[in-house]
């Protein structure tokens, strides 16, 4: 979706971008498979079919050798490479070590590089003296099904989505919080995770979860959802459904569902880690503390001053003409790539 919100909504640009190919053994039903593209032979079998190459995601299983002699192939063919830091951080890596060695080869190489927030843009700065040139992110609902979200009730609906238990989440004492406050009367909780976290022998099981989801399941004003991954369709109107949604990450850099929440009209509540607060004003906050639990009183507050509060949403007009900046500024960033690689090439006859 990412991808698809880069161009000008209004019709086809100067920009042509080629398709995702699906692998020669694509697993049924998988929502995700290993880039087709990131790969030496595919790039030199399709040199003739493209003049940049913008790498976002899908490198996480990709060793830094391999994506050292792919920039390579591409400079060699004279390719301009292009690279959005979309994550400083790996969300679904524990250990920081794997991201920061293939950052260590991509953000040197790029002719040219984009990222989300200032915040971003300043630590790429900070650690590999590269300029980033900052394009935020794009709507995430399509625009033909946006709808007014309702101002916050006196009680307000709040979720918090387990997911498969994500590495860089820790929702326990998140929920238990919210837990505490919808036994008070303060809100409506709903929880939600998916059928893997909860079924033992599933990779993602969790018999925490399970304990936790359990005790919920008796307290008052307290609803839980269990189900498997939802289409983007449920996904919207499961957040459509909320005042407030809880992200419980301990580390990340930037947030698609945070944004998705901004077109719906759902506030959200997201740790101030990360640079979650820069992508639009108005996220509301809460620390994490030296033992790795969430300050309470933050989370009180953020839940206390939302009845009444206005919807928390972009216009979708507003968002239209954003995506056309948006599809300017790429555009201006790869001709400015692929200028300073003919320099370079040029430099190097």
């Amino acid at each position: 979706m990412y991808v698809e919100h880069l161009s000008d909504p209004d019709g086809p640009g100067t920009v042509h971008r080629l398709p995702d190919p699906a692998p020669a053994h694509p697993v049924p039903g998988a929502p995700w498979w290993p880039l087709v593209m990131l790969d030496e032979t595919w790039i030199r079998e399709h040199a003739e079919d493209f003049d940049l190459y913008h790498l976002h995601f899908g490198f996480d299983q990709t060793p830094p050798a391999a994506l050292r002699r792919i920039v390579d192939t591409l400079h060699e063919l004279g390719k301009a490479f292009v690279y959005t830091v979309h994550d400083l951080r790996n969300p679904h890596q524990e250990d920081p070590a794997a991201q920061d060695a293939a950052l260590d080869v991509l953000v040197p190489a790029a002719d040219a590089l984009i990222t989300l927030t200032p915040g971003a843009a300043r630590a790429i700065h900070q650690r590999w003296g590269r300029t980033a040139t900052v394009v935020p992110h794009p709507h995430v609902l399509p625009l033909h099904a946006w709808a007014p979200h309702r101002s916050v009730p006196r009680t307000p609906t709040v979720g918090l989505h387990l997911k498969s238990m994500r590495t860089n989440m820790s929702p326990l004492p998140v929920a238990r919080v919210l837990l505490a406050a919808a036994a008070r009367g303060d809100i409506h909780l709903v929880l939600d995770a998916h059928t893997d976290v909860v079924t033992p022998g599933a990779r993602h099981h969790d018999p925490r979860v399970v304990e936790l989801l359990a005790a919920a399941r008796t307290t008052a004003n307290t609803t839980v959802h269990v189900h498997d991954i939802y289409s983007d369709e449920q996904l919207r109107e499961y957040l459509r459904a909320l005042d407030l949604s809880v992200l419980a990450y301990r580390f990340g850099t930037h947030s698609g569902w945070l944004e998705l929440c901004r077109d719906l009209g759902t506030r959200v509540l997201a740790p101030t880690v990360g640079f979650y607060h820069e992508q639009h004003p108005g996220v509301l906050g809460f620390e994490w503390d030296a033992s790795g639990r969430p300050r309470a009183e933050q989370i009180d507050a953020a839940v206390a001053g939302l009845a009444g509060s206005p919807a928390w949403q972009a216009g979708a007009e507003d968002r239209a003409a954003q995506r056309r900046r948006i599809a300017a500024a790429h555009e201006d960033v790869y001709r400015r790539a692929l200028a300073a690689r003919a320099a370079r090439e040029g430099d190097a006859a």
